[in-house]
């Protein structure tokens, strides 16, 4: 590429200067005008060449690298967001879950209370039933030994009875006549209980 860029610059000042004319001339401190339009001529064509060359190796390349990175940030940029909105679903699923297992909690304990309570009353409906049930049983007792503690101290103050009668008397006293007496002391003490 140098090469063909040297062989340009070559042609373009042999151009300015013909073979048949003058020879080139030393360069001093300051060019002469002539001199200086030679190198102008020169520099414009050297810039020309290495703009087109640029303009078709290089700024292609260059563009195409630079829209590749461009393309790449862009896909990073993307991925990226649709990552960080994954993992605001899943945080928001999380949190729901998370949720939802407070109120299964929330119920269960309410539930378990629910039963602690339900099971309490039963128990102190069975309870309750229970000792009314004793109580009756007990009173049904008291009643009964009172009944015969009351019969056995008829039939003992029936017996007395009839033998002291037997005594006042002076007679033997029949079994028809000792149920006569038992009767009759039972209807007094009735009468004396109402």
């Amino acid at each position: 590429m140098l090469a063909s860029t040297s062989s340009i610059v070559l042609s373009v000042l042999s151009a300015a200067h013909p073979a048949g004319g003058h020879a080139v001339e030393s360069v001093g401190a300051i060019p002469t005008v002539s001199q200086g339009i030679g190198t102008a001529i020169t520099a414009i064509v050297v810039f020309a060449i290495v703009f087109a060359f640029l303009g078709v190796k290089v700024w292609p390349v260059i563009g195409k690298a630079l829209d590749e990175r461009a393309n790449k940030i862009k896909e990073e940029i993307e991925a990226a967001e649709l990552a960080r909105r994954q993992a605001k679903d899943a945080l928001d699923q999380y949190q729901k879950s998370l949720a939802d297992a407070r109120v299964e909690a929330q119920r269960m304990i309410e539930q378990a209370k629910s039963q602690q309570l339900t099971v309490a009353a039963e128990l102190k409906a069975r309870a309750d039933i229970e000792l009314t049930q004793m109580r009756e049983k007990a009173l049904k007792d008291i009643e009964s030994a009172k009944r015969t503690a009351i019969s056995e101290l008829y039939n003992q103050t029936a017996a007395l009875s009839t033998t002291l009668a037997g005594k006042i008397l002076k007679r033997n006293i029949t079994p028809a006549d000792h149920q006569q007496l038992i009767e009759e002391s039972l209807g007094q003490l009735q009468g004396m209980k109402n």
